[in-house]
């Protein structure tokens, strides 16, 4: 008999899984005559990402022509791979790319012709983390600030204190008394 805690455990572990396989979201693609679809992975990139296209409808061994120039990128290669008859072939989306959907297209060279959506958005996907760049601005400056004056105020400042602070210390341990 499972206990509260256990369900609980049970099905957060679940919907983890669930949202990850939803975050990654699936690759669009569009359906060929012959039954053959072009594949987009990832489906949803920002500009400057890596897309990688590849279908079945060009038969083992055979290659295809892709043209993502809807996105800017131009004409790009598909060549067979040992993935069950797959032609695969890659393509850089311009970091000038605006937000929107594309179609990519690819022809096989036996005339077959399939296509895919690339949504290319601002903000990255889950499966796509966007790391910091630059610097952070916390309102703490460095040791030489904008002002050199109050820099060497608070330097000479420091210095006094610590000479009073050593000549007191000096004077307790003599036994003379403050």
């Amino acid at each position: 008999m499972r206990t509260a805690a256990t369900r609980l455990l049970t099905g957060s572990a679940l919907t983890a899984v669930a949202s990850a396989c939803l975050a990654a979201g699936p690759a669009y693609a569009l359906t060929a005559a012959d039954g053959g679809s072009l594949e987009v992975y990832p489906s949803s990139v920002t500009p400057g990402a890596e897309v990688t296209a590849n279908t079945t409808a060009c038969g083992s061994g055979g290659t295809a022509s892709g043209d993502a120039s809807a996105v800017g990128a131009g004409a790009f290669k598909l060549a067979p791979t040992t993935h069950k008859e797959d032609a695969v072939g890659q393509f850089k989306v311009p970091t000038s790319a605006s937000p929107g959907t594309y179609a990519i297209r690819a022809k096989c060279a036996e005339g077959a012709e399939v296509s895919g959506d690339l949504v290319v958005t601002l903000t990255a996907s889950a499966a796509q983390p966007v790391h910091p760049k630059g610097h952070v601005k916390t309102g703490v400056g460095g040791a030489l600030g904008p002002d050199p004056v109050q820099t060497a105020a608070g330097v000479a400042a420091l210095a006094v204190a610590a000479a009073g602070g050593t000549w007191l210390l000096h004077r307790r341990a003599r036994g003379d008394g403050i």
